[in-house]
């Protein structure tokens, strides 16, 4: 019974009818990422390299803390906006017409 190959068996696959394998980059999940990765990437790189003191003024009160501290805040509070932006057209897209 050894080498039998059985007709219709899901694990019976020979190399003729494998499906065609779609390229990494051309992946929908991928496309959708790569954009996210490159902006969080410049963004951090930025982030870091300015560690200078800064006064951030927000209406009435002034404080001093570190640049990289004031850009990481602008940063994730963007990421956020983004974040419910997304969900928000997501749900707004998935909702049934009531009739």
């Amino acid at each position: 019974m050894q080498g039998t190959v059985i007709e219709g068996h899901p694990m019976a696959r020979t190399s003729t009818d494998q499906q065609p394998r779609t390229p990494f980059l051309s992946r929908p999940g991928v496309r959708r990422l790569t954009p996210f990765v490159l902006i969080t990437a410049i963004a951090l790189i930025f982030i870091f390299e300015n560690r200078t003191s800064a006064k951030i003024r927000l209406l009435i009160p002034e404080v001093t803390m570190p640049l990289w501290g004031a850009l990481l805040i602008a940063w994730a509070l963007g990421m956020l906006a983004c974040a419910f932006t997304v969900r928000r057209r997501r749900h707004r897209n998935t909702r049934r017409p009531s009739a």
